[in-house]
């Protein structure tokens, strides 16, 4: 039996994958959360195979999770689910850890299909990503600038793409005021940009943030 958690700030989502994943003879779902701060518990105090996780949360999002779940429950694997298509998030979150990456458009059968094959301990490549992946390979210069940063420094420039200040990031992330500037400062260098608007606008047309 696979052991199946759902995360998503969407009561309704939850509800119907739950529905879905219970006429799999071999899906149990044993917790449910809302938000990030909620799945960290949820993998700290659940036995969990695969965690079906939601990206955009308020408060706590999947992303800022997805590094502290990791920590807390390395052989628990994590399947994104999300509203945005792949070619915005999927390859820096499989880079991160994340075992799958699917769009909520998909097929509800692909997301029982990608449960079973990464309770397995596997990666999930769906045909899009595997297309993805394809197309950075081919590339010779790498790949967009945004998927040049590290798993934190991406964290804080979405952040910081959404007008938080230094100091509600550090909160969130448990940071110093100092460290978020210091990520800042080595962001901006990479993504050769200049200020928090050029972030924005870099986030909003490659549509990281809606």
């Amino acid at each position: 039996m696979i052991k199946v958690g759902i995360v998503d700030d969407h009561a309704i989502v939850r509800s119907g994958l739950k529905q879905f994943f219970s006429e799999q003879v071999d899906l149990r779902v044993v917790g449910e959360a809302s938000s990030g701060r909620e799945a960290i518990d949820l993998v700290r105090t659940t036995e969990l195979d695969v965690l079906v996780m939601d990206l955009s949360m308020p408060g706590q999002s999947g992303i800022d999770a997805l590094g502290m779940i990791r920590a807390k429950a390395p052989d628990v694997g994590i399947l994104i689910l999300s509203g945005y298509p792949e070619e915005h998030y999927a390859m820096n979150l499989i880079r991160q850890g994340a075992a799958g990456y699917l769009n909520k458009e998909c097929e509800p059968m692909e997301i029982v299909n990608a449960i079973r094959t990464i309770s397995l301990g596997r990666r999930y490549i769906s045909p899009v990503v595997a297309e993805l992946l394809a197309q950075q390979l081919n590339r010779k210069e790498g790949g967009a600038p945004h998927e040049l940063l590290s798993e934190r420094e991406f964290q804080v420039f979405l952040k910081l793409a959404k007008g938080e200040t230094a100091g509600d990031i550090a909160k969130a992330l448990s940071l110093s005021v100092k460290t978020v500037s210091t990520y800042r400062t080595r962001l901006m260098e990479k993504m050769s940009l200049a200020s928090n608007s050029d972030l924005t606008y870099y986030a909003l047309k490659n549509k990281l943030i809606d």
